[in-house]
C-alpha cells in the first residue's frame, strides 16, 4: 500500500512508502519478513531457519514435506524417549498394587519362596498366572486348555513378591530403553509381547499343567536375546552383554521355583523376532517385519493348540 502526500513546495505528489506490517497481527509494524514466502512477519511469529526466519505456516508446511526420522532398523525416531519401556513398567507396577490389594495380606510381598523373600501366590496371580489344567479347591477346572488363553498374556505382567517385580523392572528398564531407541516403539513392544508369550507357551507346554508360572522375565529374556543380536547388526562389543546371559542362565537352572521352560521359550523367541526386525531386507523392510512377526505369532498358537489337545485328549 501506498499513499500520496504533499510537503510544503512539493509539486511532484511522489509516492511515500508507509512501514510494513505482520501479515497476522496487522497492528504491529514489522521490517521483517519470512525468508520463504516473503511476507512480513513480527517477532511473535518468526520462525529460525536454517536461512533468516520463516513464518509459522511455511514451518508447518515444510514439516510436513520433510521424511520423518526413522531408526537402522525402520523405527520412529520416538523411541528414544523410552515410553513404551516406562508404560510396561507402570503396568507391571500397577499389577502388583492390585495383586497385593486382592491379597489383603503382606504375604503377596514377601513371605513366600526363596527363603521368605519371594511373595506368596494372591487371588490375582492366581486368576492370570500360566496354568496348564487344574482343579481348584471350590471345585471348578481352569487353565488354559479350559479357554483361559488370557493366561499367556496376563502372566507376563504379574510378579510374585516386590523382589520379583524389581529384579524383573530392573532388567527391563536398563535392556528396554536401548532397544527400543533402536528399534522404535512399536517394533519394541512388538519385541516385547512376543517374548513374553513365547515363554508362557513353553511354559504351558513344558511345564506340569497344575503348576502356576508367572513373570516378566520371560519377555526380559527375550530381551537379553534381542540386545545381543541388535547390537552385533549394528557392529558393537556384545562382550558385556554375553556374562550377564550366562549369569542369568545359571540362575534359571539352579534356583528352584523358577521356570525354565519360561526362560528358555522367552528367550528363543526373543532371539527370532529381533533377528526378523535386524536382518529385514531395505527394499520391503516393514512388509518382511511384520510377516515374520505373524509366522512367530502364529507358530505359538500352533503350539497351544497343540498342547491342548493333548491335555484334553
Amino acid at each position: 500500500m501506498t499513499e500520496r502526500s504533499g510537503q510544503p513546495g512539493d509539486t511532484t505528489g511522489d509516492p511515500v512508502p508507509t512501514t510494513p506490517v505482520c501479515y497476522r497481527h496487522p497492528g504491529r509494524e514489522t521490517y521483517i519478513r519470512c525468508s520463504r514466502c516473503d511476507r512480513p512477519i513480527c517477532t511473535e511469529c518468526m520462525r529460525d531457519a536454517s536461512v533468516g526466519h520463516q513464518c509459522p505456516e511455511c514451518v508447518a508446511e515444510g514439516r510436513r514435506s520433510v521424511r520423518p526420522a526413522r531408526t537402522a532398523f525402520g523405527g520412529g525416531a520416538a523411541g528414544r524417549q523410552g515410553n513404551v519401556t516406562k508404560a510396561l513398567i507402570a503396568l507391571n507396577v500397577l499389577m502388583m498394587l492390585l495383586s497385593i490389594a486382592s491379597a489383603r495380606s503382606g504375604t503377596a510381598v514377601a513371605g513366600g519362596g526363596l527363603g521368605g523373600l519371594m511373595g506368596s501366590g494372591t487371588p490375582l496371580t492366581e486368576w492370570g498366572s500360566v496354568l496348564g489344567l487344574a482343579r481348584f479347591p471350590d471345585g471348578h477346572i481352569g487353565g488354559v486348555a479350559d479357554g483361559e488363553w488370557y493366561r499367556l498374556v496376563t502372566a507376563m505382567f504379574l510378579h510374585y513378591g516386590v523382589l520379583h517385580l524389581l529384579l524383573n523392572m530392573w532388567a527391563l528398564w536398563v535392556l528396554g530403553r536401548t532397544l527400543e531407541a533402536v528399534l522404535g516403539p512399536l517394533r519394541f513392544l512388538a519385541l516385547y509381547l512376543l517374548a513374553g508369550l513365547g515363554g508362557n507357551v513353553a511354559a504351558y507346554v513344558f511345564t506340569e499343567p497344575n503348576r502356576f508360572t508367572a513373570g516378566a522375565s520371560t519377555a526380559v529374556f527375550g530381551l537379553f536375546a534381542a540386545i545381543f543380536v541388535v547390537m552385533r547388526r549394528l557392529g558393537r562389543d556384545t562382550s558385556a552383554i554375553v556374562p550377564i546371559l550366562v549369569i542369568n542362565l545359571i540362575f534359571t537352572f539352579t534356583v528352584p521355583s523358577i521356570s525354565v521352560a519360561g526362560h528358555l521359550g522367552g528367550l528363543v523367541a526373543g532371539a527370532a523376532v529381533s533377528l526378523i526386525l535386524a536382518y529385514a531386507p531395505r527394499s520391503r523392510r516393514t512388509a518382511f517385519q511384520v510377516a515374520g512377526c505373524v509366522i512367530v505369532l502364529v507358530a505359538l498358537i500352533g503350539l497351544t493348540l497343540v498342547r491342548t489337545a493333548a491335555l484334553l485328549g
